[in-house]
């Protein structure tokens, strides 16, 4: 080699005494690597610093390549820079799980499809992301398989149960890792007595010295909310009394003051097998505590409805104002008689409530022209006054007249079917109301006066059989204007509806289709492997879904549904998440959620589902849903 020097004897002697070996210099060009030439003075001692030589190679045979050959392409495919482990063409996620658990594992972020399906676990033992939880184990995740190009076969060839090839591959690899299998009675102890729940419990009495008993039954709750002042003056709570739980807000209240003179602001924990989710709101701290498993953002949506119901009584001003001047203010006296609308409203989200997880509207199933006739009945009969007119049944929007430009938010109208069909006050007032609120999602500053009359109560029949109370089935007719002193505009108004709807034919296609119910599964795909679905119209922000039975008719099975729904949109919704299908298997049930721009799919199965069957039934729903969009769905609503 041209540039090699030969080193000086005394110069050799140093560097064995340094134990550095550098490469024989007769094979130097066979391993192309070029040593500086370095200028050796008389004394043997170089003239300038020598620079480091290279590391010692841990494979000597790679200085032994002949350099002429083309270099050979790699055994192993090239990997990606991030770890994924939901791979398909169309971003495919899938979680195989032998009981559902709370856990929260990261989601891929890119997805590419395989050429060949997977073949084992091999020597894997634990699974990293780069932007996820390195404690996560193989548990977590299933192995993919590679897909074609259609939705029917959108899973590839491994079927939907317990017992298949890829299910046993990773039991055996969980038996090697001595990991822990999850626990199959674990939801069910969480779950046990569920229908006690909503049991209200007695007051504190200290002559009968009966707290430790209270606060273990209040401590047995599954879900609370917690409403209180930053001065800790306590506002609302579920379940206790102010009594039973002072401590425990004083508690929350210290924690919460800590982090804020910190300048950080607490957004929630975990503690006692439950999660704390805090929102400040003004002078108002919201607290949720839930052992369901549901994820932080959607008891925050829920902590957010739950302030909407505060805004509704007094308005945004109102609220500053009060804590402006006084700081310690008691809200408690303000918002005397509204407790039943915020237990009705927090009970919802405890049992499940899809309006409130989708954030969307059902809407009551019929067809175009019958609901044409019922818009044009609204348009007719308007009166100057009216803002909003809307005909109600069952929980269900029938038809909404609305100024153009204009349209009802979802939480406002979640507040007004609470205040109509989940609380007992409004019915109990009689056939028709004059209420003033606000609709904050509308105009959080001020009020609007709403007059809500109900249909006659006589014409239900049959409700009790289905599920749900009789007032579940009830039609209403609300009317709102921005004016106080329209409550006679507004009856006559409703009066001139409901003769016209009861010439036209109007009143009986909504009665009859009140008395029908719900469709079912089986009514939409023959023979389905579904057991219930819901499918969410984006642009219209409207969702629709059949009826619980006969899989899910009693309240535990519900809550066990719910949260299936809690963790398919959980897992589609995060943060960071491009995921565009996901399916998840459990002991109890099949699962699939399906993502687009135009709408979200959430479907459910039992645990012997083929996931081909699966995919398939999935597509047949979102056909049927595209043909009858106009009937399930108000497209637009009476201008």
């Amino acid at each position: 080699m041209s540039n090699a020097v030969e080193p000086a004897a005394e110069s050799r002697e140093a560097d064995s005494e340094r134990s550095i070996h550098a490469p024989d210099p007769s094979r130097a060009e066979a391993s192309s690597i070029h040593l500086p030439a370095v200028a050796v003075e008389e004394d043997g001692s170089s003239g300038e610093h020598r620079p480091p030589l290279p590391p010692r190679p841990t494979r000597l045979e790679s200085y032994r390549k002949p350099s002429n050959l083309a270099p050979q392409p790699s055994a192993r495919p090239s990997l990606q820079s991030t770890a994924t482990t939901a791979i398909s063409r169309p971003d495919i996620h899938i979680q195989t799980r032998y009981e559902q658990s709370g856990e929260k594992h990261p989601t891929s972020r890119q997805l590419t499809p395989v050429t060949k399906p997977w073949t084992g676990w091999g020597s894997i033992r634990r699974l990293k992301m780069q932007d996820g939880d390195e404690s996560a184990s193989i548990r977590s995740y299933a192995p993919t398989i590679g897909t074609g190009g259609d939705v029917e076969s959108l899973f590839g060839d491994v079927t939907g149960h317990e017992h298949t090839s890829s299910w046993n591959i990773l039991s055996g690899q969980l038996e090697e890792t001595g990991l822990e299998q999850p626990d199959a009675s674990q939801d069910e102890e969480i779950l046990q007595n569920f229908d006690q729940e909503f049991d209200e419990l007695d007051l504190l009495d200290p002559g009968t010295n009966n707290e430790e008993e209270l606060a273990g039954r209040w401590k047995s709750k599954r879900k609370h909310f917690l409403i209180l002042s930053s001065a800790g003056k306590p506002i609302y709570n579920r379940h206790g009394d102010d009594n039973l739980i002072s401590g425990y807000l004083g508690i929350v209240q210290t924690i919460i003051s800590f982090y804020e003179n910190a300048q950080d602001q607490l957004q929630g924990f975990t503690a006692g097998g439950a999660r704390f989710v805090i929102m400040s709101q003004g002078p108002l701290y919201l607290v949720a505590i839930s052992k369901l498993g549901e994820s932080d953002s959607q008891l925050r949506v829920q902590l957010e409805a739950l302030y909407m119901q505060i805004l509704s009584t007094l308005t945004l001003p109102n609220l500053t104002h009060m804590f402006s001047n006084r700081p310690s203010t008691d809200l408690r006296r303000p918002l005397r008689g509204t407790e039943p609308l915020l237990s009705a409203l927090a009970d919802s989200f405890t049992r499940g409530s899809a309006p409130t997880l989708f954030s969307a509207l059902e809407c009551l199933k019929m067809r175009k022209s019958h609901r044409e006739v019922i818009n044009n009945t609204l348009l007719q009969k308007r009166c100057e006054s009216l803002l909003y007119g809307l005909v109600v049944a069952g929980g269900r929007l029938v038809s909404v007249v609305r100024p153009r430009r204009h349209s009802l938010h979802p939480s406002d109208l979640q507040l007004i079917f609470n205040m109509l069909f989940e609380a007992e006050g409004i019915k109990a007032g009689g056939g028709e109301n004059w209420i003033p609120l606000c609709l904050p999602g509308f105009n959080k500053n001020g009020y609007l006066y709403m007059y809500v009359s109900f249909m006659d109560e006589n014409e239900q029949e049959n409700s009790d059989k289905r599920s749900g109370a009789s007032r579940q089935d009830e039609v209403a007719v609300l009317l709102i204007s921005a004016s106080k002193e329209s409550f006679y505009d507004l009856r006559d108004m409703r009066d001139a509806i409901v003769e016209e709807l009861e010439r036209n034919g109007g009143m009986e296609v909504i009665r009859n289709a009140v008395r029908k119910g719900r469709f079912t599964a089986t009514d939409i795909v023959p023979g389905t492997v579904l057991q219930h679905f819901i499918y969410k119209s984006r642009p219209n922000v409207q969702f629709t879904m059949p009826s619980f039975e006969p899989h899910f008719t009693t309240l535990l099975a519900r809550r066990k549904l719910h949260s299936i729904y809690h963790n398919l949109h959980a897992v589609v919704h995060a943060k960071n998440a491009h995921l565009k299908v996901h399916h998840c298997i459990s002991r109890e049930s099949v699962s699939l959620a399906w993502i687009t721009p135009l709408f979200e799919l959430y479907c459910v199965a039992g645990p012997k589902a083929n996931r081909n069957a699966l995919a398939q039934n999935a597509n047949k729903v979102v056909q049927w849903a595209h043909r009858e969009e106009e009937r399930i769905f108000i497209i637009g609503g009476a201008v």
